[in-house]
């Protein structure tokens, strides 16, 4: 196995809108689509797009979702072993609206999501061990984020964090334990209460994190790229440019790939340019697992680039 994505899936339900409606407002739509999402399955199915084998600790509800999240990930050929029914409990659910601009506004309702608990970790812990690298995301409950990065930890297997959504509550000790730290400059802003709107800004709230321990602090921002730190380096990727339709789910497209390459051939630098192509080509599709690219068409577009 070569990459443990532990965390979460929703199922998105997903409104395209010309505007948001005002308080006491009803407008109408132009349409309306429901797939397969959540932070964890996301970064899942983006790793198995690209090849990894990929296992997911995960939970789902005994509603009428609940198998449908199952097959969805099988058809990727992901693992699913661990990723189990929680009794009278809705699968988590996630209402997105996306405008003509193609921004997003997501709500999330965990649902059985907040039942993936540390002693779940335990009970895959002989299948984990055999894993080469392992994901977490924050729509799972901390206990058992912090759970998996000791688990990571004591197997020398490398953990990558991505804070979404951010919480005040995450407690650097164990931020400090993982090997890449993945935000965004929005999660950056509110974990490091520092500002990020230039390049230069992103980088000061960035090295704040190496001072406090982290290790590589990976921030995705969009159109404009991508930066890296490190207590040694600060390197800066420029991203793509495309026509975007639908920029959800593209931070998750972003870290799958990240992995994959990472686990393939341990070059940062290289996962990282090849992440951000794999997430520019995910934008200029509706939805988000479907709007993933596999090898050959990505490929296809890093070669048009050149």
């Amino acid at each position: 196995m070569d990459i443990a994505v532990i965390g979460s899936n929703m199922v998105d339900l997903i409104t395209y809108i010309d505007q948001m409606p005002k308080e006491g407002e009803t407008l109408e739509a132009p349409s309306f689509e429901i797939g397969c999402g959540g932070k964890g399955a996301n970064q899942a199915v983006a790793a198995a797009k690209m090849g990894s084998k990929v296992m997911m600790l995960t939970k789902v509800g005994d509603d009428l979702f609940a198998d449908n999240t199952i097959s969805n990930l099988e058809r990727y050929g992901i693992d699913t072993e661990f990723t189990s029914k929680v009794p009278g409990t809705s699968s988590g659910v996630a209402p997105i609206f996306v405008d003509p601009q193609s921004r997003n506004r997501i709500l999330i309702i965990k649902g059985a999501n907040e039942n993936l608990l540390p002693e779940d970790i335990d009970k895959a812990a002989d299948k984990l061990k055999k894993c080469s690298l392992i994901i977490l995301q924050l729509e799972i409950p901390l206990p058992t984020i912090y759970r998996a990065i000791d688990f990571g930890k004591e197997n020398q297997i490398p953990v990558v964090l991505n804070p979404a959504p951010a919480s005040k509550e995450l407690d650097f000790e164990y931020v400090c334990k993982c090997d890449f730290f993945i935000p965004n400059e929005t999660e950056l802003e509110i974990l490091t209460q520092m500002p990020v709107e230039t390049d230069q800004q992103v980088q000061e709230a960035a090295l704040s994190l190496i001072e406090q321990g982290v290790k590589n602090v990976i921030v995705t921002m969009g159109s404009r790229g991508v930066m890296w730190v490190t207590e040694e380096h600060v390197e800066r990727i420029d991203a793509y440019k495309v026509d975007a339709v639908d920029t959800t789910g593209a931070g998750d497209s972003f870290i799958g790939c990240f992995a994959h390459f990472y686990v393939k051939n341990g070059d940062v630098l290289h996962a990282i340019k090849m992440a951000t192509g794999f997430s520019a080509l995910s934008v200029t599709k509706r939805g988000t697992q479907t709007s993933y690219p596999d090898k050959d068409q990505l490929e296809e577009f890093l070669a048009l680039q050149v």
